[in-house]
């Protein structure tokens, strides 16, 4: 092993130019259907909100939702400048590179690459340009760049998806995310019907870039506003269009910056997701490995060079910069796919040169996290081995609350009190009706043989649900509906379908634990992907002819009431595929009859607190009967939720339910959320 605080070049080996290329912008694929000489190369911005900029914000330094330069200033608190532990630093970049396009693999639900890519053959694919492509992406035609639009408008249709005034980063940075989640499930829908390329991930990016959709677009060094410490991610391409990390494929983003007496070069982040032999088993310290000359064809490989990232990389460890990381970990529910979550700010500590055990002399840099930071990685871990022995979870009141009615024990947990648990109640996983559901209306079933098949036409269950399946390959609700229907008894499918997901019941180890200020809650040890089941609202159905609403001694009543904006503004945005809006306005939103109560008898859902700002969402669901006005009510993740996030729903907005804003029903609300309504 050869160690070395500074990498001199070796006088044989060929250097290159280390300045990245001047563009912000990864190259991206053509929306479906769109001719790519119809477009210019995407631009280094994205929308901003309608109407007046905040205080301190002039046209030339815009809030983060369609800034176009990187600012040094402060906003809702929030600052937009980096920092180093030598002052503060002017994080306005010179010059930024773009990220090559490439040939990639395929994996289960369009999985994120990771590493060097290689071909099916093993052989490593080129990252250059296609033949007779133009070095700014334009395919050889020189195509002038359009003027930067400012307001949430595509095709002179107002994406009713977007924020329209909110100048919060976290809002912000949450509705680029889930647009984009949004987009990529509904791309994937539509590939499975046409059997065509199931890359719905880069179509998505390709879309919301050429529609100017994008947050934080400026390269800087240290924090991103509206990221937070632990938020999960499960590609490559969601990190580029948050502004996390600029490149598509390569681990390490770096970026020209000005230092009190010149410019440097230095890495802002970095992702260490397994392509190499990275030590991360300590969640505050990781041993970084330098990029190139790993290929799985020993012909192609070669000693990795001081050049780019890896000399951003040195430079950052005697400028002293923070460096954001983002680590990789396998998906426990998808045997070839990861979750990238961001572990904060780190620093290099140390660097040296190493021999790997596949013969190439590969750098390596040992980083050290900044202290004070809340934890991310380190809960992963944590959560990791309770899945693995639940026994090491401490603080258990009782192991399994569900005693067997779950598949997976559900864990009873305080450690704020002396609490020893919630009020009785019958734990049950099923609904109790007013009457058998064999005298209720039966649910027509589909011929299909096997399984029910995307674009199948002759399948009855899918024309029930509008003519496309539901849910993804891996069990992902697309979009929300007013009611979805599953296979059913009298469907001749197997058990196997995708179109039977939520009457299978939960596979999540659930912890009911005690919060600081709202009594019990519920969170989970898994990470949670958008669109993802998680539970059913059991109970009994309330005869409300019978029953008074207004009875305060009953918080477990759970009604269709309207839930907030966000709630309903879940779908794909379909005015940027050319799709009509399924957006459904507050004033017309129609609830259902159907009232369940679970304050005798329910299971982990009456455990689930109200949230302004929430990370689930309820769906109706059909699979056991055909009465409509009373069906399942399921809940899935609005967006992706990390382990051991609480699980909350949007009750309703106050004034909404039939008993009115006076009514006894009506709550303080005290979830803390930037958007908190005061009440529900």
């Amino acid at each position: 092993m050869y160690r070395a605080s500074n990498f001199l070049p070796d006088p044989n080996q060929e250097l290159l130019d280390a300045k990245p290329l001047r563009s912000l912008a990864p190259m991206f694929p053509a929306p479906m259907g769109v001719n790519v000489n119809q477009l210019s190369t995407p631009p280094l911005v994205c929308v901003t909100p309608v109407g007046q900029f905040p205080t301190g914000f002039g046209a030339g330094n815009l809030p983060a939702f369609g800034s176009i330069t990187t600012f040094s200033a402060t906003a809702n608190g929030v600052s937009y400048a980096g920092t180093s532990a030598n002052g503060p630093i002017d994080a306005t970049p010179i010059s930024a590179y773009k990220t090559r396009s490439s040939i990639i693999s395929l994996d289960c639900d369009d999985e994120p690459y990771s590493g060097n890519q290689t071909s099916a053959s093993g052989r490593k694919t080129r990252r250059g340009r296609p033949p007779g492509s133009a070095a700014d992406g334009s395919n050889g035609v020189k195509l002038k760049r359009p003027k930067p639009t400012y307001k949430n408008f595509v095709a002179g249709k107002e994406l009713a998806f977007l924020p329209s005034s909110s100048t919060d980063p976290r809002e912000i940075v949450e509705a680029v995310h889930m647009t984009f989640e949004a987009l990529r499930r509904r791309h994937l829908q539509l590939d499975e019907t046409q059997e065509a390329s199931r890359r719905a991930d880069l179509k998505a990016g390709a879309i919301m870039m050429a529609s100017n959709i994008r947050a934080n677009s400026g390269k800087r060094v240290g924090t991103v506003p509206g990221v937070e410490i632990g938020d999960i991610f499960y590609f490559r391409m969601e990190l580029c269009v948050i502004g996390l990390h600029a490149p598509s494929m390569g681990g390490i983003d770096y970026m020209t910056t000005k230092f009190e007496n010149d410019d440097d070069s230095v890495a802002i982040c970095i992702v260490s997701a397994g392509g190499y032999e990275n030590e991360d088993d300590d969640t505050d310290v990781l041993v970084y490995s330098g990029q190139g000359g790993n290929s799985r064809n020993t012909e192609e490989r070669h000693d990795q060079k001081l050049e780019r990232g890896n000399l951003a990389l040195e430079r950052s460890l005697h400028r002293k910069n923070e460096i954001r990381v983002v680590r990789g970990f396998k998906d426990p529910f998808c045997i070839t796919g990861k979750v990238y979550i961001y572990d904060g700010l780190y620093k290099i500590h140390e660097s040296w040169k190493e021999r790997t055990r596949s013969g190439i002399n590969c750098f390596k840099y040992k980083l050290l996290r900044e202290p004070g930071q809340p934890d991310g990685a380190a809960i992963w871990k944590m959560t990791q081995r309770w899945i693995a022995n639940p026994a090491t979870r401490g603080s258990v009141i009782l192991a399994d609350l569900s005693s067997g009615a779950e598949i997976v024990p559900v864990c009873l947990v305080n450690e704020v009190n002396h609490e020893k648990g919630p009020g009785q109640f019958t734990y049950t996983n099923q609904v109790k009706y007013l009457r058998p559901l064999s005298s209720m209306k039966p649910l027509q079933g589909c011929g299909c043989q096997s399984v029910c098949l995307p674009g199948d036409a002759s399948c009855a269950c899918g024309q029930h649900n509008g003519g496309d399946l539901p849910y993804s390959s891996s069990g992902l609700l697309v979009c929300r509906k007013s009611i979805i229907y599953e296979c059913s008894e009298s469907c001749h499918c197997s058990s196997n379908c995708r179109n039977r997901v939520t009457q299978k019941g939960p596979r999540l180890h659930f912890e009911v634990f005690m919060t600081t200020n709202r009594g019990w809650g519920l969170r989970c040890w898994e990470p949670i992907r958008a669109g993802a089941f998680i539970c059913e609202y059991t109970g009994e159905v309330i005869d409300e002819l019978k029953v008074n609403l207004d009875d305060s001694e009953d918080d477990y009543i759970f009604q269709t009431v309207c839930p907030g904006e966000k709630t309903l503004k879940w779908n794909y945005g379909p005015e940027l595929i050319g799709e009509e809006s399924t957006y459904v306005l507050a004033d017309e939103f129609e609830p259902l009859p159907i009232k369940i109560s679970a304050k005798s008898m329910g299971n982990v859902s009456r455990f689930m607190n109200h949230s302004c700002s929430p990370n689930v969402f309820w769906q109706p669901v059909q699979y056991d009967h055909g009465d409509d006005r009373h069906p399942h009510i399921m809940f899935f993740a609005l967006k992706h939720i990390p382990p051991m996030t609480e699980l909350t729903y949007d009750y309703g907005v106050a004034g909404a339910e039939s008993s009115g804003v006076g009514s006894h029903r009506t709550k303080n609300c005290m979830c803390g959320s930037r958007n908190c309504r005061g009440l529900f």
